[in-house]
């Protein structure tokens, strides 16, 4: 833009000037507006493994943390791998093989019963997991059941060594992206967060952020999830939630021990914390972590990040196909 009369005392310019104008392709009237960000408060239960007389009681506990959760504004409830493996005492006389069979006879009223608490306390529930009999297979289940009243069942789909030798579980056949009112999660179970394939193809997706409800017994099967958690949120530029068990269950076989330290893992970049852990509990003692985190920065990581996982995979050198129940590039 040319303006005239700009400087008069300037003679060898006529008095004329340029104006020349930078459009930022990063400047955002509302970066330091608060409302810009996107804050999702998650509230992770570290579940103590102890003996219910019944499912009524189970519930009691479920509930009580439910509340908990929804009193600090909590947007997700995460409960652990196999949470109600409690309720597998009244089957102690039994095989192992046939005890998972009767305590997935649990699993729909209890998914019925977190629909409708999600309504209730306002929160999307992430049910950790269950045993399903379908077709005559044992599955590994779980829902999300969100806070409009509408639910989705996940599956687990890579099943370790123990869970088929002693319950005859067999995987699931599909994953996905799940929408929420706080964008676009994942949810694998456990052993499923160990193979980097799954999850890529989640945050090739657009998942932000990725939540793991996990059954471990020692700290080298806790550090196995853990470990390869914290990679998956580097990798694949995500938040990644884990939330597991404690405590002891004498009286069920195959269930003796578990060990967590449920926590809220990050990409190691400077937005986020320099160790990558946003928060994370006590290892091994029931309680809550709740956890805020800003999925705004994930979006700066992906585009200024010091490194860019996404935007620098070499695809043409390598790439994923399309897997049965999710879609890739």
């Amino acid at each position: 833009m040319v303006l005239r009369g700009y400087m008069p005392a300037d003679k060898r310019s006529h008095e004329y000037a340029t104006l020349l104008e930078w459009d930022n392709i990063y400047h955002n009237e509302r970066r330091f507006d608060r409302q810009a960000t996107r804050n999702v408060r998650i509230g992770l239960v570290q579940w103590q493994m102890r003996t219910y007389k019944d499912r009524s009681e189970l519930i009691e506990q479920i509930e009580f943390f439910l509340e908990v959760v929804s009193g600090y504004g909590s947007a997700f409830a995460v409960f652990p791998e196999l949470f109600n493996a409690p309720l597998m005492s009244a089957y102690n006389d039994r095989t192992e093989a046939e005890a998972i069979r009767l305590l997935a006879e649990h699993t729909l009223p209890l998914r019925d019963v977190m629909i409708t608490a999600a309504v209730k306390y306002n929160v999307n529930i992430i049910t950790g997991s269950m045993p399903l009999v379908e077709n005559g297979n044992v599955l590994n289940v779980g829902y999300l059941c969100r806070r409009d009243g509408t639910f989705e069942r996940y599956e687990k789909i890579h099943i370790t060594p123990n869970e088929t030798r002693a319950w005859g579980i067999v995987g699931g056949k599909g994953f996905r992206v799940m929408d929420t009112d706080c964008g676009k999660i994942g949810i694998l179970i456990c052993y499923d967060c160990e193979f980097p394939e799954l999850v890529r193809l989640l945050a090739l997706d657009g998942m932000e952020i990725l939540f793991v409800p996990f059954l471990t017994d020692t700290q080298n099967a806790y550090s196995r999830v853990r470990h390869c958690a914290q990679a998956r949120a580097i990798e694949n530029e995500c938040f990644v939630a884990i939330a597991g068990s404690v405590g002891n269950l004498p009286r069920v076989k195959n269930m003796d021990i578990q060990y967590a330290q449920s926590a809220v893992l990050t990409p190691c970049d400077f937005p986020f914390p320099s160790s990558g852990v946003k928060g994370e509990a006590t290892a091994n003692t029931e309680m809550v972590l709740v956890v805020d985190v800003d999925l705004s920065l994930l979006k700066e990581l992906h585009h200024n990040g010091s490194v860019q996982n996404l935007k620098d995979r070499r695809s043409d050198l390598y790439s994923l196909g399309r897997i049965s129940g999710t879609t890739s590039t």
